[in-house]
């Protein structure tokens, strides 16, 4: 058995003891006092009782209430309940007995539990007192906080007032607090004793403020004279300045007129005063690396070039108002989730994120309404045209670029492609300059920044950021910690002609290049008269057709991949492709034109079909790799190193930009060599040619 079960039994044991016991005393207190009820009652109801008494029975409970404590109570009603239910099971079990006697014994046992009832009643009718007695006590203590409360608010409410008063007596502000008054020792030494009174003053500080009031005024009384007779000498000077600008502005319809009367002379003298001189007034209102790119092109052109013309174009009116504004790259805002709060039918009136993304990339890609045109005029009636804009945001310069033919360059070749495009004339006029990305690398990341991808996705609508564009307005960019903020004129003036002859050049160059292009496509091969000694007089062999070729078809041959392993052929080069006949001998020809040709010699590989095919992989005679020249191997002898290694020998004079056909004629001379020389001893072919002798010799 456990402890805990052992200790319920001897409670249990305990308490039947002392039920039995306060059983025997109760019964005999409760006979007594039920006794004593019942004459109380029965004289209350007779009227033999005192009215007094009768009170003091009334509310005899109540009284017994203080008297006796609530443990009292709890026990008292612990064991009238348990006599009760000692009474029951006494019942019960007499019930199911044969006991004569227990009709008797249920009678008794039945007064004594009706006795136990009335105690439990008792005891309910005092504990109902008592909780009376503890909520009227409740109430009087709720009372008397509240009361107390209210007090305390009536003493803050007291003191708040008090503390605004004090504040506002803290806080007054005369008038003459917002009057600047002379200094103290300035105020004694300048006013005269009967305003100062220095005996009274010094020790009263109302009286010193008094007496600089007074000072004050007198001051200002002063003033106000001098103001009046000052008034006057304006009026005077008004109006002599006002019938000057009358007289001055009655001159200017006459110097208009004088003006008008010497464009006959500034036209027959081509000097346009006039033009010049509207240009520079818009010229002030150019943003600072067009301002340096107009002023170094015209310096230049004034000097150097009488060919040349440079121009402002745009609206001057907004230009001023761009002034009084900036434009800074925003980020992003909260604005999506403060429109998420407003109801739809208002969301549904803003703009879409479409049209947001537009208005960002119009705002960062905003152009200066003023631009700089050049334009550049060669002597066979082509021009390129070159406009300049500046990219306010960005901070950077680009430029679009337009080619107008001559009358006699209007060539037609379907080969020619985009070798006049404005997208790439231009390309590489300085190394690996392609302008396909700004050069200013912050830019990259403010358009990332805004949701607006990489800059080279808007090329076609704010232009190209070429190296030398920069350059030519000043503007250097290094990396983006050490960007250079203002324009720097030696900069531009250092690049200014370079780049001019560069572009004159490619202009030039591009141009006879399509007309090689064109004659070459009908099958027939320009030589300058200049270069005609370098070849024999007759040549058998010729040019039966020439085509444009990709990038990627060059790629796919296999006499071709040392070029591009060598890094002399990329995507960015142009390919055109060709086949020469000689009799049954048919040799096709891949060729690879550089960019920045012709100061970049183009690139033939060769692979002949006679009899078998011969290309350079198995054929010494048509290339013969013997050395390296700066790292890369070059052709010594056979046809490819005649015309990829010795193309030296066929820029002579000025007609340097014909290479391509001299190249192609020099490989018509070797394929005849190579023909007619095909029977002899097995030996390298004699293709140089010597033009004083007339005859072919071995390298």
């Amino acid at each position: 058995m456990s402890t805990k079960e052992s200790k319920v039994k001897e409670s249990t044991a305990k308490e039947r003891k002392n039920r039995h016991t306060i059983k025997t005393e109760k019964s005999e207190v409760q006979s007594g006092s039920d006794h004593n009820k019942t004459q109380t009652m029965s004289s209350l109801w007779s009227g033999d009782a005192h009215p007094t008494k009768g009170c003091a029975i009334f509310y005899h409970e109540e009284n017994a209430v203080e008297k006796q404590s609530p443990e009292q109570d709890l026990a008292l009603h612990k064991t009238a309940s348990d006599e009760l239910r000692s009474v029951m099971m006494e019942i019960n079990k007499l019930k199911s007995t044969d006991d004569p006697d227990k009709v008797k014994k249920i009678e008794e046992l039945c007064i004594h539990g009706t006795l136990q009832f009335v105690t439990l009643r008792k005891l309910n009718r005092m504990a109902h007192f008592r909780c009376k007695k503890s909520r009227d006590k409740t109430n009087q203590a709720k009372k008397a906080i509240d009361q107390q409360h209210l007090r305390l608010q009536n003493l803050l409410y007291e003191v708040m007032h008090l503390q605004k008063e004090i504040t506002k007596c803290l806080e007054f502000k005369s008038k003459d607090e917002d009057i600047n008054l002379v200094p103290v020792d300035e105020f004694y030494k300048e006013a005269p004793k009967s305003i100062s009174r220095p005996d009274s003053t010094l020790e009263d500080q109302h009286q010193m403020t008094l007496a600089r009031l007074e000072w004050e005024l007198e001051q200002r009384k002063r003033l106000s004279e001098m103001l009046k007779e000052a008034q006057g000498n304006k009026d005077v000077i008004v109006n002599e300045t006002k019938a000057k600008q009358e007289y001055l502005e009655s001159l200017q319809p006459k110097l208009n007129s004088i003006l008008q009367a010497t464009k006959p002379v500034q036209d027959y003298l081509e000097m346009p005063f006039d033009e010049i001189r509207e240009q520079q007034m818009i010229a002030m209102y150019l943003p600072q690396p067009l301002y340096v790119l107009y002023m170094q092109a015209s310096a230049y052109k004034d000097a150097c070039d009488k060919n040349m013309t440079v121009s402002i174009s745009g609206d001057i009116d907004v230009a001023k108002a761009m002034e009084s504004t900036s434009i800074e790259i925003e980020e992003e805002s909260d604005s999506d989730n403060e429109d998420s709060e407003k109801p739809k039918e208002i969301r549904c009136r803003r703009n879409t994120s479409s049209d947001k993304t537009e208005e960002k990339k119009q705002k960062i890609l905003k152009k200066h309404p003023l631009s700089v045109q050049i334009l550049l005029k060669c002597k066979d009636g082509s021009s390129l045209q070159l406009s300049f804009f500046h990219l306010v945001v960005l901070k950077i310069v680009t430029v679009n670029v337009k080619l107008i033919l001559g009358p006699t360059n209007m060539g037609s070749a379907v080969c020619i492609g985009d070798l006049l495009s404005p997208d790439s004339l231009l390309s590489c006029l300085y190394p690996d300059d392609m302008g396909n990305d700004t050069p200013n690398k912050s830019n990259n990341y403010a358009l990332k920044k805004i949701g607006l991808g990489e800059f080279n996705t808007y090329i076609t609508e704010v232009g190209r950021p070429y190296h030398w564009v920069q350059w030519l307005c000043g503007l250097q960019f290094l990396n983006i910690s050490e960007r250079m903020t203002r324009p720097q004129l030696s900069l531009s003036q250092a690049h200014m002609e370079g780049t001019i002859k560069r572009l004159r050049h490619r202009v030039k160059a591009r141009i006879s290049l399509q007309q090689q292009l064109s004659l070459l496509e009908r099958g027939q091969v320009p030589v300058v008269v200049e270069y005609t000694h370098l070849t024999p007089a007759k040549i058998s062999s010729r040019l039966i057709n020439w085509k444009r070729s990709t990038y990627d078809d060059f790629l796919a041959l296999p006499y071709t991949q040392e070029l591009i392993s060598t890094g002399l052929a990329n995507d960015t080069d142009m390919y055109f492709i060709g086949t020469m006949e000689r009799g049954s001998a048919k040799m096709l020809i891949q060729v690879v034109i550089g960019q920045d040709y012709p100061n970049m010699a183009p690139l033939f590989a060769l692979s002949l079909q006679w009899k078998h095919e011969r290309r350079n992989l198995n054929d010494e005679n048509i290339r013969r790799v013997d050395g390296v020249f700066s790292g890369i191997a070059y052709m010594r002898r056979e046809m490819e190193a005649e015309v990829n290694m010795y193309h030296s020998e066929l820029v002579t004079g000025k007609s340097h930009d014909q290479l391509l056909t001299n190249q192609i004629q020099r490989l018509l001379m070797c394929l005849d060599v190579y023909v007619e020389s095909e029977g002899g001893p097995n030996r390298a072919k004699p293709y140089r040619y010597n033009p004083q002798m007339g005859f072919f010799s071995h390298r």
